[in-house]
């Protein structure tokens, strides 16, 4: 088995067509998978075994007013077969060099403390961890109550 790492360019969209399970969280959509892909600020490493994508890492570089340009970790995922083969490990050093390549001066990423795998694989490339909150906001909840609100 020998699985390659790399970064997808706009028009390799047609990589994405063959995936192994539990690489992605859900199923692809190919207008989302378009729209990302076609982003310069939205950026994807895959691994593949063959032509089947068997893992993945994606991110999004951004910058504030205040702050130089920042890679931020989106998501890693691995088929479980191709799991503890350092493949997550490979996927992210893609993207760190993609980030230093385009300026960026800090990448980052979010899990839960109880994920011990993805705390594992984030220590694992000298990540260190930090204490914060993470909220979340149901945008298509809101939206649905202030039109019901608005009704009334």
């Amino acid at each position: 088995m020998t699985v390659t790492i790399r970064l997808l360019q706009p028009d390799q969209i047609h990589v994405l067509d063959c995936v192994a399970p539990d690489v992605f969280d859900y199923p692809l959509n190919r207008a989302w998978s378009a729209a990302f892909m076609a982003d310069p600020r939205h950026h994807i490493a895959v691994a593949c075994d063959d032509q089947r994508v068997v893992g993945m890492a994606s991110a999004v570089t951004y910058f504030h007013p205040d702050k130089p340009m920042q890679l931020w970790i989106n998501e890693v995922g691995v088929s479980p077969r191709y799991q503890r083969q350092g493949i997550g490990r490979q996927l992210l050093q893609a993207l760190f060099t993609l980030g230093r390549e385009l300026g960026c001066q800090e990448a980052w990423v979010g899990t839960e403390a109880d994920n011990i795998p993805a705390c594992r694989l984030y220590e694992s490339v000298a990540g260190t961890a930090e204490d914060f909150v993470m909220y979340s906001f149901n945008l298509a909840k809101e939206q649905d109550r202030a039109s019901s609100q608005n009704q009334i």
